[in-house]
């Protein structure tokens, strides 16, 4: 016998919360903003946009559906279970936050801002969810290539975007780098991100576009991945001919610490991997996706950008 499904509803402190929390009261972090020329009520009609998103979103649940609640700085710690539905309330990087720590759950990703936020993850607007939920079965899904680092250690991570090597600090990353099919090469940097289809949208789009890269960027459900070294520095000792390039399936890029580096996906600095000296790491395509629940105009929309043009837009 199957169990019911459970509605996961993901979030994280709204900046309302964030800022009361800080300063205490209301009227303290008020007066901190006035101080400054600004005023609590811009991010007090931001705090209540999400709380009627929840409310709606929490109302469309089915009844006989069983619920959960997790704030984005708790995800680590919860447990998902295969039955689960996950409903992420907030900006795309909200979707991107939870991806890791899921095993083919579908997500629903549910935009409260239109106006503030580009709805590329978040697609559904809260009152759309409840026939999203009731439609479930037949519903959509885009299947998001994810990107893996594992340690020689087996140490893991997964992300959505991109992940990202370098030192913890913004001294030089110092490392070897070898590419599939390439001899390697030792390097000193700002440190190296390699990322999917969907994070060419984000930081790896913001570094392609800087160097006026002619590197074909992947699509967000393609097998492929990008990554790019960030200001190589050339010296007797280190190289710059290695500093961009693509991943298919079965390619993995090879990086050997030659000095004190961290990893981390998706902008999570607090989620890391720490890397000793001569400690190896190997980036390559995740054997999961994440599993985004989107429309029928979005999915075909989506498949006819594809095939005009293979960079994203």
């Amino acid at each position: 016998m199957s169990l019911t499904p459970r509605a996961v509803v993901i979030h994280r402190r709204t900046e309302f919360e964030e800022l009361v929390a800080g300063h205490g009261t209301r009227q303290q972090a008020a007066f901190f903003l006035r101080t400054r020329g600004r005023t609590l009520e811009e991010v007090e009609a931001r705090h209540a946009a999400q709380l009627e998103a929840s409310t709606l979103v929490a109302g469309a649940i089915p009844l006989e559906w069983r619920r959960g609640r997790v704030e984005r700085a708790d995800l680590g710690r919860f447990i998902f279970g295969a039955e689960d539905v996950v409903v992420a309330v907030g900006q795309d990087g909200l979707v991107a936050n939870v991806a890791k720590y899921l095993d083919s759950q579908p997500v629903i990703g549910v935009n409260p801002e239109p106006a503030r936020n580009a709805g590329v993850l978040v697609t559904h607007s809260p009152a759309g969810v409840g026939d999203v939920l009731g439609t479930l079965a037949t519903a959509h899904v885009q299947s998001l290539t994810m990107v893996r680092a594992v340690t020689d250690d087996g140490q893991t991570m997964l992300a959505l975007n991109e992940i990202y090597l370098g030192h913890a600090s913004h001294q030089s990353a110092r490392y070897r780098i070898q590419p599939p099919g390439e001899g390697g090469e030792r390097q000193s940097s700002s440190g190296l991100l390699v990322g999917t289809g969907t994070g060419s949208t984000g930081w790896c789009r913001s570094v392609w576009l800087e160097r006026h890269s002619s590197l074909d960027l992947p699509r967000p459900e393609q097998a492929s991945l990008c990554w790019f070294v960030r200001e190589a520095w050339p010296s007797p000792a280190t190289g710059t001919a290695l500093t961009e390039g693509t991943l298919g399936p079965e390619e993995g890029l090879l990086v050997v610490a030659e000095s004190d580096l961290v990893l981390f996906g998706d902008g999570i600095e607090s989620d890391s991997i720490s890397i000793g000296w001569g400690q190896g790491v190997t980036f390559s395509i995740a054997s999961r996706p994440l599993r985004l629940v989107v429309s029928k105009q979005r999915s075909s929309a989506s498949a006819s950008q594809q095939t005009a043009n293979p960079k994203p837009s």
